[in-house]
């Protein structure tokens, strides 16, 4: 039996996506696996056990129709039986159509009759204790489950050799290992996933007022000056705590750093899922604008915390859309009471400790 998984884009939305790979292994292990995603997205991949083969989708086939279309025709010849189209976009539905798989499986969209055998309206609504985009991806699954999925969360696969280079580079920057050391997303992956870096600050500096920790920011040497900014807007006591230039060259370098982390703490998105992969503590700051109910994943878990708009001042949503909160979300990102943050904070760092 050969499997392909689709998911290209996003960090988070691929590492979230292999539990569907996970959980098809599982059931047929004598399975091929194959998951498709974009370049930047395979190190998350690397190592599972469940995943056979990656497939990276380049930008010489996505900006060439020629291009695009002997891809097709590459997937068509792998001849497989069953093809997750999680992506669900004209692209994607396009490269199932044409597979020949006999399970084609992807979200109900107006056209999927079209494209799809087998497709599934999202949930929207529903309450859960993984949220709702570890639901959502347990839907493509029903063609192949009738019991129930308790296999639900996503990991990473670090090797020894990783870990091992790990710890020899926070060595050499001589931090001390019996102080906490906590990594700070200061930056989200969109501008407007980003919370103010003066406000990030601010958390920053009570963070090593509470916790005495060593701190390590996690950007990339283009992002430098922004992580400057935030560096330049800490108290000059929270400074000496800070290991600034200390940055994994690689993402799997960033991975097995994030490993011997005692928490990540920031905005919410990619690195906040590859920390909860990797059984890491995350407390998240959310945009305004992303829905909380489907990124807010295992808080049933005292680990993982996060702070939502919608959770302070829900009369927000019922105003406007979640598109209007967009298009404003630097005036929705004052309305966080940071007074409020820092004791959603506190609390945490006491339910942690215990």
């Amino acid at each position: 039996m050969r499997i392909l998984v689709i998911q290209q884009k996003r960090i988070g939305d691929v590492l979230t996506s292999t539990i569907i790979c996970n959980n098809l292994k599982s059931k047929f292990p004598d399975a091929t696996i194959d998951y498709m995603c974009y370049p930047n997205s395979i190190d998350v991949l690397k190592e599972n056990p469940n995943i056979d083969n990656i497939i990276p989708v380049t930008n010489k086939i996505r900006k060439s129709t020629f291009g695009f279309l002997k891809f097709i025709f590459e997937i068509r010849r792998k001849k497989y039986d069953a093809v997750i189209d999680v992506y669900s976009k004209l692209g994607t539905s396009l490269i199932t159509f044409f597979s020949g798989a006999k399970y084609k499986v992807s979200y109900h969209k107006w056209y999927s009759n079209i494209f799809y055998n087998y497709s599934y309206e999202r949930f929207d609504a529903i309450k859960s204790e993984h949220g709702l985009a570890i639901e959502n991806r347990l839907l493509l699954l029903k063609p192949f489950f009738t019991e129930k999925i308790t296999n639900v969360k996503p990991k990473i696969f670090l090797k020894e050799s990783e870990i091992a280079e790990a710890k020899s580079i926070l060595k050499s920057y001589n931090i001390d290992p019996e102080k906490p050391l906590i990594m700070f997303g200061i930056l989200g992956s969109e501008h407007y996933k980003t919370y103010p870096l003066d406000g990030m600050a601010k958390i920053i500096d009570f963070t090593v007022a509470k916790t005495n920790a060593t701190i390590l920011f996690n950007y990339i040497p283009n992002q430098k000056e922004e992580a400057l900014e935030v560096y330049n807007h800490c108290s000059e006591e929270t400074k000496k705590h800070i290991i600034f230039d200390l940055y994994a060259t690689d993402l799997r370098q960033f991975l097995a750093i994030l490993s011997q982390c005692e928490m990540l703490i920031g905005n919410e998105g990619g690195a906040v899922n590859m920390a909860k992969a990797l059984e890491i503590p995350t407390f998240s700051i959310f945009t305004p604008s992303v829905r909380k109910e489907t990124w807010q994943l295992f808080e049933n878990e005292a680990k993982n915390a996060s702070i939502h708009l919608k959770d302070l001042k829900p009369e927000i949503y019922e105003k406007h859309t979640e598109q209007y909160i967009k298009e404003h979300t630097f005036e929705y990102y004052a309305e966080y009471p940071l007074e409020l943050m820092l004791k959603k904070l506190e609390t945490y760092f006491q339910e942690y400790k215990n």
